[in-house]
């Protein structure tokens, strides 16, 4: 105010708050360049490689994704520790796979909305997309399923998993197994749910691109996968109860070694496809498909579950070990050779996924009725 009483208009700038969405262009969305609109005459050598990186450190998908994604993986690792340290029970830690995967995905996509916003519910489902919804559903389907599968079969064990047998006769395992086993796979759950958590880091409602046939494809693996995963442990269950026993060579387990990992892996594979078919897919999310095959490949799953078989057979039943020997000859380990293609259960599980579609765009024609 100047002396005479007259005011003086405030210096212009920048507005605090912007509002953006996830359309055409997610990257923007999720890594933050510094709230400064790119001109069409723009190119990438403007932008510096260390602004780029600090915007993803900032206020972009670490903060709203990563940050609070890990806390809860790690929060729940440090539960499972404790569990496991107190029954001497590692398989605990396995639980988390399917369990934090669903729990993220609703907080993210649900809970965080609710609670920390204050937003009701019938306005935080009504704001949801069909893709997300679909997203989410899948998420829940696969965890729900998987973590069943788990829990049941560990239940009527009543022991820890073979598996860890060996590795908790280390010297002091417990103690520092929470730093070299569970945070780590904390970690990789991260990393692993990025495709059903970012996505849902808005506000409000989002508009999305739909390319029918990159949907059809994306409904169609995960419909593949669950199918797979699914017959894969029926009948592996089915066959344990036989009283002949011997390895399990029918069925989808006639297609390759491993089908439940496989089935895993189409599903996660999935989630991106269906962002991007969507106009949703950042870059990024592309790291947890690729995290959790990585994983299935060459740190867990198949890298950790025939070595331990062939170790506990050479001991116990020779001539199951000399069957899984010439089981891994003839078929593959993870990916179906090209002689699976006269396979009867490979059609089965393409059928599937035809299947899955159908039943989708069902769903959606009542949705948008």
């Amino acid at each position: 105010m100047s002396l005479f009483g007259s005011r003086t208009p405030p210096p212009e700038r920048e507005p605090a708050v912007q509002v953006q969405v996830t359309d055409h262009q997610p990257h923007n969305y999720y890594l933050n360049q510094q709230n400064k609109p790119t001109s069409r005459a723009s190119t990438p050598s403007q932008s510096p490689p260390s602004d780029y990186l600090r915007s993803l450190f900032d206020v972009g998908i670490f903060r709203d994704t990563i940050a609070p994604s890990f806390a809860l993986h790690s929060g729940l690792a440090i539960v499972a520790w404790g569990v496991g340290r107190a029954t001497d029970r590692v398989e605990a830690k396995d639980w988390l796979w399917p369990a934090g995967s669903v729990i993220n995905a609703w907080w993210t996509a649900v809970g965080r909305r609710l609670i920390v916003d204050g937003t009701p519910v019938s306005s935080v489902f009504s704001s949801l997309s069909w893709v997300e919804r679909l997203l989410l559903t899948g998420v829940t389907l696969w965890g729900t399923r998987l973590f069943y599968r788990m829990a049941s079969r560990s239940l009527k064990r009543g022991k820890d998993d073979p598996r860890y047998n060996e590795v908790k006769k280390q010297e002091g395992f417990w103690n520092k197994s929470l730093v070299t086993t569970y945070l780590p796979e904390a970690i990789a759950q991260t990393i692993i749910s990025l495709p059903f958590t970012a996505p849902f880091g808005h506000r409000g409602q989002v508009l999305t691109g739909y390319h029918p046939v990159g949907q059809a494809m994306a409904v169609a693996l995960f419909s593949s996968g669950f199918a797979l995963e699914t017959l894969a442990d029926y009948q592996l269950e089915q066959h344990t109860k036989a009283p002949e026993g011997g390895l399990l060579r029918e069925g989808v387990w006639s297609i390759v070694r491993h089908p439940n990992y496989l089935g895993d892996a189409l599903i996660h594979f999935s989630f991106p496809l269906l962002l991007y078919s969507s106009d949703m897919l950042a870059p990024l999310e592309l790291l947890g498909p690729l995290a959790n095959y990585l994983f299935l490949r060459y740190i867990g799953g198949d890298a950790e579950n025939e070595p331990n078989q062939m170790a506990r057979y050479e001991k116990e039943d020779p001539v199951k070990k000399g069957h899984l020997e010439k089981y891994q000859e003839e078929k593959n380990s993870f990916w179906p050779g090209a002689q699976e293609l006269t396979n009867a259960w490979t059609w089965a599980v393409v059928g599937a996924g035809a299947l899955g579609v159908v039943v989708e765009r069902g769903f959606r024609a009542i949705h948008h009725a």
